[in-house]
């Protein structure tokens, strides 16, 4: 075995530690996937000969890449139905992976990435790195520019903004399902009026670029949605999404839109359409009975 062989053997020790990492400060699959990639380049092309904690050198890299992409998303002048979207944790590789499954285990780690992506990048990366994954505050400061003490107000005051945050995210399967089936009743039987007093007044609808081709539009407020799924969604589907309550739309079996939802306080705020085929592959979709 050469050298790089090795180097590759010692990266993969560290992949999925890594990519738990990016995807909770990218909350973005694809994203998660990229800084992991552009760690491997790095450490490809540097001399770790004298690194004693590669796995700590590793992390540093990522959560600096990982940094950069979010104050890049931040920057980016971006249309309100383009905003980000934090995806549910998939992998695509090892389903059986210990910290892929930790990842679906995680009742509320989509919806603590919502809140999350509230957060400026530098409290993220300090909320993040310390409070998740327990790195020193000596550690963190260099890769926020800021001296320990600094670092350790972003995480605190991360942290006081999470858990300070009203409405997170309903996680409880069973309530979410009460909600999503009374939306699929509502909208099949064209009930305008259940389907307003099941809708956050402020509800979005998104569409990802394939819902959107196929016709799809988004939405804002609770009458453009309503009157959007009033009369549909016939042939959709109760279904769970990597874990969460949802529809889909999967004729002949085969999975071809799915609705995902967030619902807060009883209400949804938001639907999510998403019709892109790479996309859904990846997804760990369960169809239920009506």
């Amino acid at each position: 075995m050469d050298e790089n062989e090795v180097l590759a053997e010692r990266f993969e020790e560290h992949r999925a530690h890594l990519r738990a990492v990016a995807y909770r400060m990218l909350g973005s699959s694809a994203e998660a996937d990229d800084a992991v990639q552009d760690a491997w380049l790095r450490l490809s092309r540097s001399d770790t000969g004298d690194v004693e904690n590669l796995g700590g050198w590793l992390t540093t890299v990522v959560a600096r890449v990982s940094l950069n992409m979010l104050r890049s998303r931040k920057t980016r002048r971006e249309d309100p139905w383009d905003a980000h979207l934090p995806e549910p944790a998939v992998g695509h590789e090892d389903t059986a992976d210990p910290e892929h499954q930790a990842l679906l285990a995680d009742s509320v780690g989509l919806a603590l990435l919502v809140v999350l992506d509230a957060l400026a990048p530098a409290e993220r990366l300090a909320f993040v790195l310390h409070d998740m994954f327990a790195v020193p505050f000596d550690e963190i400061a260099p890769i926020v520019e800021r001296t320990p003490a600094a670092t350790r107000q972003l995480a605190s005051r991360a942290r006081r903004r999470v858990q300070g945050t009203p409405g997170v995210p309903e996680t409880d399967v069973t309530r979410q399902r009460e909600v999503v089936d009374a939306f699929l009743a509502a909208s099949r039987g064209g009930d305008f009026d259940a389907l307003l007093a099941l809708l956050d007044p402020d509800v979005v609808l998104r569409t990802d670029t394939a819902a959107a081709l196929s016709g799809a539009g988004a939405a804002r407020g609770a009458a453009a949605v309503a009157d959007t799924f009033a009369g549909r969604a016939k042939a959709a589907q109760p279904a769970l999404i990597n874990g969460a309550a949802g529809l889909v739309w999967a004729p002949g079996g085969r999975p071809r839109v799915v609705f995902g939802f967030t619902i807060t306080h009883g209400r949804i705020t938001a639907i999510d359409i998403l019709a892109d085929a790479e996309r859904l592959s990846g997804l760990d979709l369960e169809v239920l009975s009506d």
